[in-house]
């Protein structure tokens, strides 16, 4: 299969993941929300698509909506089943064969559920890392998986079993229960079980590791085990687009539940990408804004601007701008 490959001018386009949260306590911020550019350029826009779902959907929106920007669809143009996004395969270079992410991770146990935090809340690096991928490395191949080490907090694997395997994004398990979120596929059961007991065997090969003592040692969260992500093979050639712009401040603050630093994100965003936004919109250039929360996204663009358009904006403009946070509460 040829190689997917990147268009060469990409669009004006900012995506912003975790734009807003349903978080209760982040729900209760929105209203102090104070984003003067957001709620200008929300005026000179126009809705163009709205992605309604929820939020215990394995794919969370921002990632359905990077997967429709870049072209990342099936053969016949729809859009992955829930938890099938490819994204391991989409950044290979042989995307027809089924690949994942393994994500070292610390499981939490509480009195009434197990937690996840992954990588790079751990402070894990190679030091700590190399030695647990090297121990899980031939327990995999036995399952005829090949793992292969692409950072500290990252690990690629490939493998016939990890085709048709719908798994939950790490940005949906984050900082969360995993209960709801475990391997499990309809399409693949012989390889969701398979998994399932690799992940158990994981937690045993690390718990037991030197690594793990260290760890405690120096006071930090060992890993005791990985998270899937990403599976799937792209079986037909794929010629994918440029990603749009994806600020991550608001997604780091939000998956750790630190609404505080999430409203701070949001006004520096505002002051800076927003605005810039806006001014692009005012001179008349095409600009494309995605805003996701966890349940819903929501494209605008400016683009084309027709009779229509152009009556929206003037009906906007005589009836005053409802405030931005009333756009992201619907998200």
């Amino acid at each position: 299969m040829p190689v997917p490959h990147m268009a060469s001018e990409p669009a004006t386009h900012l995506l912003v993941p975790f734009a807003s949260a349903s978080d209760p306590a982040c729900r209760a911020v929105l209203p102090d929300l104070q984003l003067p550019h957001l709620t200008a350029l929300l005026a000179e826009l126009q809705p163009v698509h709205t992605d309604s779902g929820s939020d215990h959907s394995l794919s969370p929106p921002h990632e359905r909506a990077r997967a429709q920007a870049i072209g990342l669809v099936r053969a016949d143009g729809s859009a992955y089943p829930d938890g099938l996004l490819p994204w391991a395969a989409a950044a290979s270079a042989e995307p027809g064969q089924p690949q994942a992410w393994f994500t070292p991770c610390h499981f939490q146990v509480g009195m009434e559920q197990v937690t996840l935090l992954p990588g790079d809340q751990l402070g894990l690096t190679d030091e700590h890392a190399r030695p647990l991928f090297d121990a899980l490395a031939p327990y995999c191949a036995e399952d005829g998986i090949t793992l292969r080490f692409e950072s500290a907090t990252r690990w690629h694997a490939s493998g016939e079993v990890l085709r048709g395997i719908a798994c939950a994004s790490l940005d949906r398990v984050g900082g969360r229960s995993v209960e709801a979120w475990m391997t499990n596929s309809s399409a693949n059961p012989a390889g969701g079980q398979l998994l399932k007991r690799l992940q158990s065997e994981a937690q045993m090969l690390f718990y037991t590791h030197p690594a793990h003592d260290a760890r405690e040692a120096l006071r930090l969260h060992p890993v005791n085990g990985f998270w899937l992500s990403g599976a799937g093979a792209i079986d037909h050639p794929t010629r994918l687009q440029p990603p749009p712009a994806m600020p991550d401040a608001l997604r780091n603050a939000a998956l750790q539940a630190d609404w505080t630093r999430w409203k701070d994100a949001w006004a520096a965003l505002d002051t800076s990408d927003i605005k810039g936004m806006l001014d692009r919109a005012r001179r008349g250039e095409p600009v494309t804004l995605t805003l996701c929360g966890e349940r819903a996204a929501q494209r605008f663009t400016n683009a084309p601007r027709g009779a229509v358009a152009r009556a929206g904006r003037l009906i906007k403009n005589l009836l005053g701008h409802a405030p931005a946070w009333k756009t992201l509460e619907t998200l």
